[in-house]
């Protein structure tokens, strides 16, 4: 049989016949479907104009990465590991292809095999089993016997079948449940996480975040696990992430945080050592990428790394993102560490991500321009000068070709660091991912929902272009701009208290960010989403700058049509949010797709035909939904909208007004059946055709004497999967090893919830 011919016959398959889960009534939103997209994360080019020294800095610091992004399955859910050693036992001891083989012979369709190796392929993309876009859970879409059958009759099986079968004890359960409390993620009843125990509720979080912050100590790098002592006292272990545990000697800075406190009639025990052994690798590879630094910013970021993941210090990686910060225009571009907070559900700690990518120039040389008007085009925001940064420090902003991206998933665009204190005083890099954007927006016509055929055409001309400019100012001057009103722990202002008026009262501001507190910790479940939603709002406010558009070379019809496609793009982005609602427990899955519905509801609210919002029926006869935008009142309606609301957003942040931002963010944020919209209904429609989220194959670096080559796989499924069976060559049994273990020292911890 020729090869992949299998992959031929279950794409015919597919057409003629239904997914087995669906025939089961299993809602689609928890199955990846077999026709979802894969798309190869093609950097060949930009590695190949890398000059020697350039690709082994590339080569170790894309190896510290992928050790670091292994730590991801610890922190999604307490079946990850085990399942990922499963599937890692099985390609490794067979390729897809032979497995494929056996497959069929044992009992299962060309279908049900493809949809194996979908699952497979989302457990190494998503790093666990949940989707990092969403953050619903996902499960194999075949029979679970039929799975089992194929694992005990696999050679990987036949060589350890003690092991394979107790992996299978292990996870197997786990990994077809759909029981309401692990269908996503979240806190006690509302969904599963291990950034805390499983017996956590939202108070414990709450208290936690104000002892973490009467102590100083940063959350980024915590999980918090809570038991009770023989006395029946409350006691919480705060752990921090480090290679060295905390019997081991520890500096200046840390030696007064680990150890016991009481705090409001509980004890807090801040203990630290958590994936010590798969930090251990991504240190040892920091260490090799310092001899190919090629500056001593590089070299100063790198130390400060090591120390901050040997240690469990955030101090530290502060210190080396200011070394990342001052380090301007390199050719290698990364980024690693604890970073983002979306999966946290309390919005706090930092789920650990690595990239490496390779500068594009000529994008970056419109980035550039955009940079250098930025400080005008600040001066353009709603809000009065005094909620702006006192100093515009020029940040670098560079369109890269992602050469490695670990952790969860892969976003567009990137501002960094997250460090308040720092974005405030000292600066931020602005990055837009090009290769992952040429890829991941691509539309087909006939799988673009929800809009009108005469704007169809239009939108996919249009969309890359539009999205390009709405990046670049979401990042640059959306997560770029605004000022926190700080009062610092010895009583010093950032802030005139006498003279800085609220434009929304007319009055002195009453409050602001007192000292230790930060944005994440004072705004924590919402702080994510009301930021992106800020960021978004300020591109849309922008992209009406025809200043903005001559730097992206739009001009004339093209520029206007640009406009009209970003704010298309915009609502539409709004509707197809409410697949990441849940209505069960009121929650929002996804940060970015909330901020683009609560957009959608401003804009709804402006009123005057700007935008319509229809429930209609597909030529299919299922429910369906047209969305328009009256281009002709983008202007007069829809900028006074945003301005008013961004306006809103930016003085709340600023004057750390939770209360009142609260308030504002989660009403625009409801999701009701009220008329006319009816979003709820609206919500099944967005279900009934929603289209799944791509996933991107990336290359491996390899070692080949004195010099580093690249090596690619083909855009499928199975590439995906090689390319992780590929990706640890030197110790993929010890590292499974060390997630099984890691996995069960902290199991008891989600053995019984309550």
């Amino acid at each position: 049989m020729l090869k992949h011919d299998w992959l031929q016959r279950a794409s015919v398959s597919l057409a003629e016949g239904t997914d087995w889960l669906a025939s089961k009534m299993v809602d689609s939103q928890y199955v990846l479907p077999n026709d979802v997209g894969l798309a190869l994360l093609d950097c060949s080019e930009a590695f190949r104009l890398l000059l020697r020294g350039e690709r082994l800095y590339a080569h170790y610091l894309s190896r510290a990465c992928w050790y670091g992004g292994l730590i991801v399955l610890l922190q999604t859910s307490p079946e990850a590991p085990a399942i990922y050693v499963l599937l890692s036992r099985l390609f490794r001891a067979q390729d897809p292809d032979q497995l494929g083989e056996l497959a069929r012979s044992a009992g299962l369709t060309d279908l049900e095999y493809q949809a194996f190796l979908v699952y497979a392929a989302g457990i190494f993309s998503n790093m666990g089993n949940y989707k990092s876009f969403g953050d619903t859970k996902f499960v194999p879409n075949l029979p679970k016997d039929k799975l089992r059958q194929l694992i005990w009759q696999s050679q990987a099986f036949q060589e350890r079948p003690e092991e394979m079968e107790s992996l299978w004890d292990r996870c197997g359960e786990l990994m077809f449940s759909l029981d309401p409390q692990q269908r996503q993620l979240g806190l006690r009843e509302k969904g599963t996480t291990t950034y805390f125990s499983g017996n956590c509720c939202l108070e414990d979080a709450q208290l936690a975040q104000k002892f973490l912050d009467s102590q100083n100590i940063s959350a980024y790098n915590t999980r918090l696990f809570k038991e009770k002592d023989k006395a029946g006292q409350t006691c919480y272990e705060v752990r921090l992430a480090s290679v060295l545990g905390t019997d081991a000697p520890v500096d200046h800075e840390l030696a007064p945080k680990l150890r016991c406190f009481e705090f409001e009639g509980c004890t807090f025990r801040v203990t630290r050592g958590d994936y010590a052994p798969l930090l251990e690798r991504v240190v040892e590879n920091l260490q090799r990428t310092k001899a190919h630094a090629a500056n001593t910013n590089q070299e100063h970021m790198l130390e400060h790394y090591i120390r901050s993941f040997t240690q469990g210090s955030i101090a530290a990686h502060k210190e080396g993102s200011r070394s990342w910060i001052r380090d301007k225009g390199p050719i290698v571009e990364s980024y690693i560490g604890f970073i983002e907070s979306y999966r946290d559900p309390y919005g706090s700690r930092g789920e650990f991500e690595g990239f490496v990518a390779v500068v594009n120039k000529a994008m970056s040389a419109k980035f550039a321009r955009l940079v250098e008007s930025a400080e005008q085009l600040l001066l353009e925001l709603p809000w009065p000068r005094a909620f702006e940064k006192d100093t515009f420090l020029t940040p670098d902003f560079t369109s890269l070709d992602v050469l490695t991206f670990a952790g969860s998933g892969i976003p567009a665009g990137i501002n960094i660091p997250n460090y308040d204190d720092i974005r405030q005083t000292e600066g931020f890099k602005n990055v837009s991912l090009g290769n992952v954007l040429s890829v991941a927006y691509a539309t087909q016509k006939d799988k673009l929902t929800f809009l009108a055929e005469e704007d169809k055409d239009l939108y996919i001309k249009w969309k890359g272009p539009s999205f390009e400019v709405q990046v670049g100012l979401h990042e640059l001057l959306g997560h770029g701009s605004g000022k926190l009103f700080v009062q610092e722990e010895k009583g010093t202002c950032n802030f005139d208290r006498e003279a800085v008026i609220n434009p929304e009262t007319g009055e002195l501001i009453q409050s602001w960010y007192r000292g230790g507190e930060t944005w994440d910790s004072k705004f924590s479940t919402i702080a994510s989403s009301y930021e992106e939603c800020r960021a978004e709002c300020v591109g849309l406010y922008l992209c009406l700058n025809k200043d903005v558009l001559r730097i992206f070379e739009l001009e004339g019809e093209d520029a206007e049509d640009v406009i009209y496609i970003n704010w298309l793009n915009m609502v539409r982005a709004g509707l197809l949010g409410l697949e990441f609602y849940t209505p069960e427990t009121g929650t929002w899955r996804q940060a970015h797709m909330q901020a683009r519905f609560v957009i959608l509801r401003v804009l709804l609210e402006a009123g005057e035909g700007l935008v319509s919002l229809q429930h209609t029926t597909g030529a299919d006869g299922k429910p369906d939904a047209l969305i328009t935008l009256n281009r002709n009142k983008i202007l007069p309606v829809g900028k006074p909208a945003i301005e008013r609301f961004l306006r809103r957003l930016q003085v709340l942040k600023s004057t750390a007004d939770v209360a009142g931002g609260r308030a504002l963010y989660e009403g625009f944020s409801a999701v009701t059946d009220e008329g006319p919209e009816r979003f709820l209904s609206l919500r099944d429609t967005v279900l009934l055709r929603k289209e799944a989220r791509k996933m991107f194959v990336q290359a491996n670096t390899r070692l080949e004497g004195e010099d580093v080559t690249l090596v690619q796989y083909e855009g499928t499924a199975a590439g995906l999967i090689r390319s992780f069976s590929e990706r640890f060559p030197e110790d993929t049994e010890l590292l499974e090893r060390h997630l099984l273990e890691l996995s069960d020292s902290d199991a008891h911890f989600w053995a019984s919830q309550g």
